[in-house]
């Protein structure tokens, strides 16, 4: 049974709908014992060599009008890359990519990070390989910057407000790192084809 550590839920996302859609897409890819941790838990956890965590979380702890109070200090920074390198998985979902030091180890770790989103649309994600449609979410399309000469481009997004990359992984040192932008909202979270396609990639990041 792979062991995965979820840290959860920000200023912009309550916590109670990701966990319940991390754990429904968690039992439906098999295999895995979930639990969750608080930011300030972290660097204990790592040293317990989960086979993978999962970052649903913003860097800021507060909201946008207070002043930046980040969580993730350089020290976790580092800790979290040296996990990664020594064998661990990390998927960065949604606002796991959001509000981080853009020069950081961490963000050199993912390859990528959030830049902005428009208001929410209907947002189509088309696999990259060939174009075809994965799903469409009502969804905040989340436009990103991403070194793609050093990841591979999985899936893409479309919108009324263009064109944007929603899912990229790649090796780093003996581990794998997975990022995957949808979805904010609970019923987006939820749909079916959503769930789906997030447990195929928690099973491909920890095979």
């Amino acid at each position: 049974m792979k062991k995965v550590i979820a840290l959860v839920g920000d200023y912009w996302h309550a916590g109670d709908m990701i966990r319940e859609a991390l754990g429904q897409a968690a039992e439906a890819a098999g295999g895995m014992a979930l639990s969750f941790a608080e930011h300030g838990e972290l660097a204990d956890r790592l040293k317990e060599r989960p086979d993978a965590v999962v970052l649903f979380k913003q860097n800021p702890l507060n909201g946008p009008q207070e002043p930046f109070e980040p969580w993730m200090s350089p020290e976790i920074e580092a800790a979290i890359a040296g996990y990664v390198k020594d064998g661990g998985r990390w998927l960065a979902w949604h606002t796991g990519m959001a509000g981080y030091d853009k020069d950081g180890a961490y963000v050199d770790m993912l390859r990528g990070r959030f830049l902005h989103h428009p208001k929410m649309n209907d947002v189509t994600y088309t696999r990259a390989s060939d174009g075809a449609e994965v799903m469409t979410l009502f969804d905040e399309h989340y436009f990103v910057e991403v070194d793609e000469s050093r990841t591979n481009v999985f899936l893409r997004s479309r919108s009324a407000d263009g064109e944007s990359l929603a899912g990229w992984e790649h090796g780093y040192g003996e581990g794998k790192v997975c990022c995957l932008t949808p979805a904010h909202a609970r019923e987006a979270l939820l749909d079916p084809k959503f769930q789906a396609f997030l447990a195929e990639r928690l099973r491909l990041l920890l095979a």
